[in-house]
């Protein structure tokens, strides 16, 4: 059925057994399960004019299907979160290939077999393969922090040439920082891969929905029990009482529309613009994009061109290449990273983690924790950085446990079967 859209000024929160604050993967799953499994009526609210958070994708004026915030492949080794998604939409094959420009010079990214033979040569990049495969191990993913740390004059060749070409510019564009600086858990997800896989990623379950991300996410929003309301702003609509008037008191309770709402509420908004920043800002990393036209089939040799050594912007897309879409005009998308500095004009896309940021972020959850039915949920809400399908599996145990919750169990009864549910989604 079509996803069910009201005003919110029309609206009466007791109609409304549960509400769901953004319309991304944390909460378009979380309202879908709450409602079809708990038959639940659920509101959910969405600051933007559209559904679908940040994987919003349209038809561009040359007819092009194009993904709004940043080019999104799905890719997982969970079979039930692709198996969720299949549910929505048809899947494609797709499987996502990435070259760097390197001063014209296209290789492979991540940088692997047929990089080395790119940047050294076939004869001594033989040499330097044979040597890291003793130390590493053959078809092993090796971070750069790994490689560095070295001592063999080869591998440390082979280390610094990564470092300077692949890295170090492409790093200090995206997060303004050194790939020193930066968490080890970000350098981490773009690893030295020691195989001749040319695929960005290796996950068993791999591909985009064949009609798009914002009808998948219509598929499913389109819920009897789910009413969606766009340009709502929870900062706006939601009225904080707190414990006290100290700073750090925490939250008891949350009004809507003059109403103490007691049902589940799921936020996977930032959670220090719920608290309009009391604490300052966290900090992101934005991005900016510029999109262009060619009348030509494609413009780039694959879906993705990482620009490591040149250029101003990180990367370029082409949409085409992604999707299968077919004609005589395409277009491309240019990313630049930007520091976050406005919230009205600028999404937050990247969590800079460090642990100064770490406890700014504790500090504001704090806020949430004496108010059992508050539930933050997704990349914002829990400042970290998640692909799709983790945020799929944890919006699955999230409901299960919201829904254990509503009938009754004890807390470890609860979490037995929120734990059970990750377990599982996650294949162990």
């Amino acid at each position: 059925m079509a996803v069910n859209y009201a005003n919110f000024r029309e609206i009466d929160i007791a109609d409304y057994d549960a509400v769901v604050v953004g319309s991304g993967f944390a909460g378009a799953v979380t309202a879908r399960e709450l409602a079809e499994q708990g038959g639940m009526n659920v509101l959910v609210i969405e600051k933007r004019g559209h559904i679908a958070g940040n994987m919003y994708d349209e038809y561009d004026e040359a007819g092009i299907l194009v993904h709004r915030y940043g080019p999104h492949i799905f890719h997982t080794n969970s079979q039930e979160a692709y198996e969720y998604l299949k549910r929505f939409s048809a899947m494609s094959s797709y499987q996502h290939c990435v070259l760097a420009d390197w001063f014209g010079t296209y290789m492979p990214v991540p940088f692997n077999k047929n990089s080395m033979e790119i940047a050294f040569g076939d004869e001594k990049a033989a040499r330097l393969i044979k040597k890291l495969v003793d130390t590493f191990g053959d078809e092993r993913k090796v971070t750069i922090n790994e490689l560095r740390a070295q001592e063999d004059p080869d591998l440390q060749e082979v280390a610094d040439f990564i470092y300077q070409n692949v890295f170090l510019y492409y790093t200090q564009k995206q997060w303004g920082l050194t790939p020193e600086e930066v968490d080890p858990s970000v350098t981490a997800r773009v690893p030295v891969f020691l195989s001749r896989d040319n695929r960005y990623f290796q996950d068993t379950y791999q591909g985009m929905p064949e009609d798009g991300y914002t009808k998948l996410f219509e598929n499913m929003l389109g819920h009897e029990g789910i009413t969606v309301c766009l340009n709502t702003e929870a900062e706006s609509v939601f009225d904080l009482v707190f414990a006290s008037r100290e700073e750090d008191a925490p939250l008891e309770a949350i009004r809507i529309k003059d109403q103490e709402f007691d049902g589940p509420i799921v936020y996977t908004g930032p959670l220090d613009e719920l608290f309009l920043g009391r604490f300052g800002r966290l900090p992101y990393r934005s991005l900016d994009f510029v999109y262009e036209t060619f009348d030509e089939d494609y413009h780039l040799p694959c879906g993705t061109v990482n620009y490591t050594v040149t250029e101003d912007y990180t990367r370029i897309t082409e949409f085409k290449w992604l999707t299968g879409q077919r004609g005589d005009k395409t277009t491309i998308m240019k990313e630049y990273s930007r520091a976050y500095e406005d919230p009205s004009t600028q999404i937050p896309y990247y969590a800079i983690i460090n642990d100064d940021n770490d406890a700014l972020y504790e500090r504001y959850r704090r806020l949430t924790d004496e108010l059992p039915n508050f539930h933050p949920l997704g990349r914002l809400a829990e400042y970290r950085y998640f692909n799709m399908d983790k945020v799929i599996v944890d919006a699955l145990a999230a409901s299960k446990r919201i829904l254990a919750l509503a009938d009754g169990l004890d807390p470890e009864a609860v979490d037995a079967v929120s734990g059970a549910t990750t377990a599982a989604a996650k294949g162990e």
